[in-house]
């Protein structure tokens, strides 16, 4: 079975491992498990506190031009971070990274939810970025290293996608729960006695892996990729309160663009490079990680859409726009892990062209639904968007990380895991701009959720196209025994 072949899988054989051979783990079940509520941790919290904004913001009287520090904060440090935080993995140690990193984010949070000032607030979330962003990809590392064979990646990439689906779902369900009957502190604090249980199964039940060879950082590279999508990220905050053309929002987009290049530049020409190369040459992982932009940029600015036309629309409360998210919930679980049992068999395309095709129809019927419109509606909706988030994210990150070999597999899931960031925070950005815009200029929310949710589907119209280049070459596919 060739590394090509592989890729068309999204799955990677154990003879690509690379230099890096970690003993299999005596419980890889116990190891699933605690990859996947990390994930889970990690993907509650960036929907958790957003709920809770409103009373927090009451609380502590933050002006409503800082409110979206609480929730900026997070978004610069975690997704600028990202490929340091790979390489961190790498280089000290995969068990130890995560445990530091549980350990790390639990103090914050902590610290967060005793917090009695909006600038230490801030700094508690800004913290809590800087160590998601050494967990999000040392989870996706392990994860790689661990199961080698097509059918347990597939399945347990199928679980990792799965429960993060369920985790950012659960994030508003939660969030609205402690803060309705508890207090939005609690959407912090919840975190610290989570994390450090994680960290103790851990220590007990995980096997310690680590890159050989040189363990040099990229100071240059770990400057300008930092700096560039922070840049980047905080650009994109900026645009719904001051506009596209504002230079609030294009002097750092600007910036971050050129300092994303000038880190190319620099990587092409370091021999300890943060992110080699050859991670994003090959054309099925280059593929891979311009889907996943694409999906998960749509997908997280949907979710934001959709709440409005719960909440603006409807009328919901946070409590039960949270609830009304369970279908899509559901499906995401159950659609998951059907694509894990069946990837190893259909490879990549035929599940993203699936999922795409849900999604478009998902999206296209919710921007045709307006005040009057019957929850069931958008129920069934919300399963077509849960049935694609769960084909075709979880092969997507596989492909992703097929191939790479164990000395790059910190460096590459900080790599995927920045793509979906910088997507998610560009295609929010873009989207609430325009729905308010369309909105201001027909006096209607509805319109302007209706214009935006259109959008998402054609970017999931997108991830289809690039989907299809997902394959292996011609020459190779008399040795394929995999559908491609």
């Amino acid at each position: 079975m060739s590394t090509r072949q592989d890729a068309v899988t999204g799955l990677r054989a154990p003879e690509t491992r690379g230099a890096l051979r970690a003993a299999r783990p005596a419980h890889p079940g116990w190891v699933l498990f605690i990859l996947a509520v990390t994930q889970f941790v990690i993907l509650l919290d960036t929907t958790i506190v957003t709920v809770a904004l409103p009373s927090l913001q009451s609380d502590l009287n933050i002006a409503d031009a800082d409110r979206h520090w609480v929730v900026t904060a997070y978004a610069i440090t975690f997704g600028g971070l990202l490929l340091l935080g790979g390489r961190i993995s790498d280089y000290m140690g995969r068990k130890r990274a995560l445990i530091g990193s549980l350990i790390g984010f639990g103090v914050a949070s902590l610290l967060g939810g005793l917090a009695g000032t909006p600038e230490l607030v801030y700094a508690a979330r800004g913290l809590q970025g800087v160590f998601a962003a050494v967990m999000a990809p040392v989870v996706l590392s392990i994860l790689t290293a661990t199961f080698t064979t097509p059918a347990e990646r597939a399945k347990a990439f199928a679980v990792w996608g799965a429960v993060g689906g369920l985790g950012g779902s659960m994030g508003l369900i939660l969030g609205g729960v402690l803060t309705e009957y508890t207090s939005w502190r609690w959407t912090l604090l919840v975190n610290t006695p989570a994390t450090i249980a994680i960290a103790a199964a851990a220590y007990f039940i995980l096997r310690e892996s680590r890159a050989v060879g040189h363990k040099k950082y990229d100071i240059p590279g770990t400057l300008t990729s930092t700096a560039g999508i922070a840049a980047i990220v905080f650009g994109s905050t900026q645009a719904e309160r001051h506009g596209w053309t504002s230079g609030n929002t294009l002097v750092p987009m600007v910036v971050g663009v050129l300092l994303v290049a000038l880190f190319f530049l620099i990587e092409h020409r370091s021999t300890h490079a943060l992110l080699p190369l050859s991670v994003l040459n090959d054309r099925v992982r280059g593929s891979s990680f311009l889907a996943t932009f694409l999906l998960t940029g749509a997908v997280a600015a949907s979710n934001v859409l959709i709440i409005y036309y719960f909440q603006a629309v409807l009328d919901y409360s946070a409590l039960e726009s949270g609830f009304a998210f369970v279908p899509m919930t559901m499906s995401t679980l159950v659609f998951a892990t059907i694509g894990g049992s069946i990837a190893p068999r259909l490879g990549v395309r035929p599940l993203v062209l699936a999922g795409s095709a849900a999604a478009v129809a998902g999206y296209l019927m919710l921007s045709a639904a307006d005040a009057s419109t019957a929850y069931w509606y958008s129920a069934l909706a919300l399963v077509l968007i849960g049935m694609a988030i769960g084909l075709a994210w979880p092969v997507l990150t596989g492909a992703a990380m097929a191939g790479v070999p164990d000395e790059n597999a910190g460096a590459a899931g900080g790599a995927v895991n920045a793509a979906q960031q910088v997507g998610g925070a560009i295609v929010i950005g873009v989207l609430n701009t325009v729905a308010a815009t369309v909105a201001a200029d027909n006096g209607s929310i509805m319109d302007g959720l209706s214009v935006a949710l259109r959008v998402c589907a054609a970017l999931w119209i997108a991830t289809a196209v690039v989907s299809l280049l997902i394959t292996v070459p011609k020459e190779e596919l008399e040795t394929a025994d995999v559908l491609v």
